[in-house]
């Protein structure tokens, strides 16, 4: 089954609003003849989305939007928090789930990060959840068994229905942002166990039409390695997609 492949950039707590508009505005002419073989999406800071958002739908930008985070409730005494309507309104398409820094600073967990997913499907988004295993994890080689246990909590009771518009991300924590990064070979093991645990929650054409990318330093240099192997449709891209040339690079390697 041919998939559409995905790279998203994770902005994380870089780029204010004005400095938002001017990546998307140099990316989309970097990037504008790729959309209908790849999804290219950006996911600013809160303090941004309303400004590129506004800049996307405006010029007809061949960009997706997507948030880094979310709650899961639809509104209430949440004091810091934004609600999934509210990112629907701003014109998202994804928000990011699970991502290995939220677990680490702010307490997401197994359960929550499952509750957001459900909200993100919720509202009429998709959620970009994000799994992957501590340098101890790895070395313990008990990587694919503890990644199958997040797959199977971040999963648990979605509606068969939104199953196949699931996107997961593998992010080794070990690989973010210290320039380390697994063989594409091994990343390629993990994109399988994802797709087997996603087909034994649902059925085989779920683990078929998911999207499972590779996040973790990834860069011009070596994403098209990853892009190669069979079960990895695209990247979760950090530090390299703040700049424009460089995002684009990696978007053109996933043709």
């Amino acid at each position: 089954m041919a998939r559409r492949p995905m790279v998203a950039g994770n902005w994380k707590m870089y780029k204010t609003a004005e400095e938002g508009v001017i990546l998307v505005q140099d990316l989309e002419p970097l990037v504008s003849r790729l959309w209908n073989e790849v999804e290219i999406v950006v996911c600013p800071p809160y303090t941004a989305l309303k400004s590129v958002s506004t800049v996307i739908e405006l010029d007809r930008l061949a960009l997706a939007l997507g948030a880094q985070d979310v709650h899961w409730e639809t509104e209430g005494a949440f004091t810091g928090a934004v609600a999934p309507r509210m990112l629907v309104d701003l014109l998202c398409d994804y928000v990011i789930v699970g991502h290995s820094e939220r677990r680490e600073h702010f307490g997401d967990t197994d359960v929550t990060v499952n509750k957001k997913a459900h909200a993100v499907f919720a509202a009429g988004m998709v959620p970009i959840v994000c799994v992957g295993e501590s340098l101890e994890t790895r070395e313990a080689e008990e990587t694919e068994s503890f990644v199958r246990t997040q797959v199977r909590a971040a999963i648990e009771g979605i509606a068969a229905e939104h199953a196949s518009k699931l996107v997961i991300a593998y992010e080794p924590i070990w690989a973010i942002g210290t320039g380390r990064t697994p063989t594409p070979e091994s990343a390629n093991d993990v994109a399988r166990t994802i797709r087997a645990t996603v087909g034994a929650t649902f059925d085989q054409s779920a683990a078929m039409s998911i999207r499972v990318l590779y996040g973790g330093s990834v860069n011009p240099e070596n994403a098209g390695r990853f892009f190669a192997e069979p079960d990895i449709d695209g990247a979760l891209v950090g530090g390299a997609s703040l700049e424009a040339e460089s995002f684009a690079a990696i978007a053109e390697a996933a043709l």
